[in-house]
């Protein structure tokens, strides 16, 4: 690493990179660039939850080391649409400081609804960029080039800086044939590399992954392979993101006659979005109601669907379930899951598929089937855009630790300088001027948890209890106190849930009361009076006894209501 002077902070042709989010892992990608007083953010992006935080509905990303900052967010730059990109949007604009907001049509068209929902649309300054135009912010000079991805309007970004040319690919892929005619631009990554490029942040995604990812037109010629030898109804599961999915979805249901019913609130959504900008194709008369889907043959039908990762509210698992009011699955009908099974829920998708084959449905999915190709570049692509760019440094992003990792190692094999391949994760700064780089101390990243209407005031420690509560049960001891010279007026009466069964509990919640009895006699009428002290004692007295007795740790509350 080549260190600078001590004074490279107020360096005037200095920046400053500090990723929040999306390095080491899949999800809440955001990175902060700065330079000269000004903040420009990329992305903005959720994570789903994972298996332990249980109750949690959504993550976003920890912006306290942003705000602390205390210079201005000058601008939101908008790769695309994906969740995991713009999600986190209407839960931190207001934090951010409600900057403009600049992103291609589509992205932006989806980002509109989440923030209508949301209630927020009146304080949001959304701005459309036009691909290869330049965008004046001040310190920084941002042009958009198309990136193709496993969504419309996708996009890499160019970011002019003090310090020299930044490039930062977004997701995509080097699709030769994407379904919209729109590949990513080599040219204008070829432009960028004469000039000469500072800094390359690229997708790190597939990088194990030898040669290059299939072309999205692959799945629409397996859907037309698939179709015609359907009998009864179809059901196509994807994501509702994925418009050039969706389209050739429509296109193959076309040619064989089918009509198209739509189901899922964000499918239903997505496609009005992208059929209002121009960005799907979808006959008027094509479409239809659960109304007039008994009227028609079942071989007449196809469902388009979300559910494709087993989610256990989404249509398609009620339906596998037999559980959904209006669509049912019947024998020789037929289930196309057209998406990837995403680590963590290959056992959800697993039950999902064999209750599909319990209702009699044939079940097309990615691994027996090529429905499904990858919006991410493979070894091959990624060696084509650091041929292209050559970048003095480079720093892999999007991917977990190990992809990171990988994504260095290619970048050393194409020539680069172990010393310029920089490894970074969230809440490590990045100084990069002209003359050299250095690291910076690391700052205090992380994720806030949304649990229904509330945004951060749930943390590690509630998942703690949450992850207790459901492995080991809760005991409640009930305690009625003297205020004023420490008496026990009654109890303690002990209740247990998720601990023991209540036919079992009498003779082993007995024993347990008698025992905090036994203490309470022993103790001083001091310690009586200190409620917390007391709290405590109650709780090492049964722990002591429920793992001796049973070898379980439930989590014990002691309740003392003064009187």
């Amino acid at each position: 690493m080549t260190n600078l002077p001590s004074d490279i902070s107020p360096h005037p042709d200095t920046i400053r990179i500090l990723p929040l989010g999306g390095l080491g892992e899949i999800g809440l990608n955001m990175m902060t660039f700065e330079a000269q007083g000004q903040i420009v953010v990329v992305d903005c992006g959720l994570m789903f939850p994972e298996a332990y935080m249980l109750g949690i509905d959504l993550v976003v990303p920890d912006i306290a080391a942003l705000t602390a900052r205390g210079v201005p967010v000058t601008a939101l730059l908008l790769t695309h649409g994906h969740e995991d990109h713009i999600g986190a949007i209407p839960f931190l604009l207001e934090a951010l400081g409600n900057p403009p907001i600049y992103g291609t049509p589509l992205t932006l068209g989806l980002l509109r609804g989440k923030l209508e929902e949301h209630k927020l649309i009146g304080k949001a300054d959304l701005r459309p960029v036009q691909l290869r135009q330049e965008i004046d912010l001040g310190s920084f000079q941002v042009e958009f080039f198309r990136a193709a991805h496993s969504i419309v309007d996708g996009c890499g970004l160019a970011l002019r800086t003090p310090a020299g040319l930044v490039v930062h690919t977004g997701d995509f892929k080097l699709d030769p044939t994407p379904v919209d005619n729109q590949p990513t631009d080599l040219g204008r990554l070829a432009d960028y590399g004469e000039e000469g490029v500072l800094l390359l942040l690229a997708d790190s995604t597939n990088v194990e992954q030898p040669g290059q990812t299939l072309s999205e037109r692959t799945v629409g010629e397996a859907f037309d392979a698939i179709l015609p030898h359907c009998r009864g109804k179809v059901f196509v599961a994807t994501f509702s993101s994925n418009i050039h999915r969706i389209q050739q979805v429509v296109d193959a249901a076309a040619k064989v006659d089918r009509k198209l019913l739509v189901s899922g609130r964000s499918m239903v959504s997505n496609i009005a979005i992208a059929r209002q900008l121009g960005y799907l194709k979808v006959p008027d008369d094509m479409l239809i109601t659960l109304g007039q889907l008994r009227d028609l043959d079942r071989d007449k039908v196809l469902v388009l669907t979300t559910g494709s990762q087993g989610e256990p509210m989404s249509a398609l698992s009620r339906i596998s379930l037999d559980d959904h009011k209006q669509l049912q699955l019947e024998p020789g009908d037929t289930v196309i899951l057209s998406s990837k099974f995403i680590p963590g829920n290959e056992k959800a998708i697993s039950d999902l598929i064999n209750h599909l084959y319990r209702r009699g449905a044939e079940v097309h999915y990615e691994t027996t089937s090529e429905v499904h190709v990858s919006g991410h570049a493979c070894r091959e692509e990624l060696k084509t855009v650091h041929n292209l760019v050559r970048p003095k440094y480079f720093v892999p992003v999007h991917g977990e630790y190990r992809h990171l990792v990988k994504h260095r190692q290619l970048a050393m094999e194409m020539g680069l300088a172990a010393d310029k391949a920089l490894l970074l994760e969230n809440g490590q700064p990045l100084l990069l001027s002209p003359n050299g780089h250095t690291l910076e101390e690391r700052v205090e990243t992380g994720r806030v948890f949304v649990d229904g209407k509330g945004v951060g005031d749930v943390g590690e420690m509630e998942l703690r209890d949450r992850s207790h509560l459901a492995n080991h049960g809760l005991v409640l001891v009930f305690l009625a106190m003297n205020q004023d010279n420490g008496a026990i007026v009654s109890g303690p009466e002990i209740v247990s849930r998720g601990f023991v069964p209540e036919e079992d509990s009498t003779e082993l919640l007995d024993e347990a009361r008698q025992l905090v009895c036994d203490m309470l006699a022993e103790r001083s009428r001091a310690m009586l009076s200190d409620w917390e002290e007391l709290r405590v004692e109650v709780r090492k007295t049964l722990r002591r006894f429920f793992n001796k007795r049973m070898a379980r740790r439930p989590l014990i509350l002691p309740v003392i209501m003064e009187l």
